[in-house]
């Protein structure tokens, strides 16, 4: 019995499929799908991995502008950490714990935390992509900063110097 037939039982059909397969792979017959594949992953997953899991921080927000009727709670006095979360988001609870203890440290700034599905119609309007996200409001409700993903305590502190 012949390798082939040892390989893939069958006919001539299965010596042919084995053929191919040792083209293949005896470097006589590159494939192409062989190189493509691992490129296309690797070009869509670096980016994908260095993005995930960190904070991205924006500037100001031309002009957006947030109130009490808005937020379903009172601004801060000099400053309001806004959290946009969802139910089945971990490090929502972890972004809720950071600005909690952040607004407890700092007087005058208030934790408002807004379910993204409960408000779509805002979240649409201020551009939130993902949960969670934090905005920095000043005392008039105008956004000054905005992050994406977990931040950190020293980020956020950081964030509200420039309001304060």
């Amino acid at each position: 019995m012949s390798a082939d037939r040892a390989f893939r039982p069958g006919g001539s059909r299965g010596r042919r499929e084995s053929l191919r397969f040792r083209e293949r792979f005896d470097g006589r017959r590159p494939d192409s799908r062989c190189v493509r594949a691992p490129a296309t992953a690797g070009a869509l997953g670096v980016p994908q991995r260095r993005r995930s899991g960190r904070t991205r921080v924006r500037g100001r927000d031309d002009g957006k502008r947030l109130g009490a009727e808005e937020l379903g709670a009172d601004l801060g006095e000099r400053a309001t950490l806004v959290q946009f979360s969802s139910a089945f988001c971990a490090p929502c609870r972890a972004t809720r714990r950071v600005l909690g203890e952040v607004a407890g440290l700092v007087p005058g700034v208030a934790h408002v935390e807004i379910d993204a599905e409960a408000h779509l119609d805002l979240v649409r309007r201020l551009d939130v992509l993902k949960t969670p996200t934090v905005l920095v409001l000043d005392a008039d409700g105008g956004v000054v900063r905005r992050a994406a993903g977990l931040p950190r305590k020293a980020d956020v502190i950081a964030a509200l110097g420039e309001v304060l």
